[in-house]
């Protein structure tokens, strides 16, 4: 560690304990300021150990305020108030992590191998093949519309360069193949 943030660490220390045992002395105005300062402190202190689940992290600086202010009686004021503040810290993370591990021990774990997930692949290669059929039987001024913007994310306009359409007309056909689709499906599904 650097001789420059052992200094920092210090000052903190002087400036948190010199609020802190003011706040507990009756002065509110220190005991708001330290809460602010103390937030600051233990956001970072927790961020570097929660990396990752800032909601998690923004949870327990609350929590470890509360608890704080609940326990502010038993400091000893000759002792290190960010170690103090550091164990109550390590506490509410301890309880947090241990509640994340029991809820994910409840969950079971998804394999790839299981019926569902080959019956999807099977159901979306179905339909592909489906789709791939119904849009054959539309004309090109239909079929190449819905299949360039519809289908693989296309603009109106790059289909109309593609296709050598104009734009109106890629529109036309998008929406006149659709219908006839729609139609088509209508028909096998009665």
């Amino acid at each position: 560690m650097t001789r420059e943030s052992t200094m920092a660490r210090n000052d903190a220390e002087a400036v948190l304990h010199d609020l802190f045992v003011r706040g507990l002395g009756g002065d509110a105005a220190a005991y708001r300021d330290f809460l602010q300062k103390l937030s600051a402190h233990l956001r970072a202190y927790l961020a570097r150990r929660l990396f990752g689940w800032p909601d998690e992290v923004e949870d327990l600086v609350q929590e470890c305020l509360l608890a704080m202010h609940n326990q502010r009686h038993t400091y000893q004021s000759d002792q290190p108030l960010t170690a103090w503040v550091h164990a109550i810290a390590r506490y509410k993370m301890i309880d947090l992590l241990r509640a994340k591990s029991s809820r994910e021990a409840l969950h079971e774990p998804l394999d790839d191998e299981l019926a569902v997930f080959a019956e999807s692949a099977t159901e979306a290669s179905d339909a592909r093949r489906d789709l791939s059929g119904l849009l054959e039987t539309l004309p090109d001024r239909h079929r190449l519309p819905i299949v360039h913007v519809k289908l693989q994310g296309l603009s109106v306009a790059e289909t109309a360069k593609l296709t050598g359409m104009s734009e109106s007309a890629v529109k036309v056909g998008i929406h006149r193949g659709l219908k006839a689709l729609a139609l088509k499906i209508g028909k096998s599904s009665s």
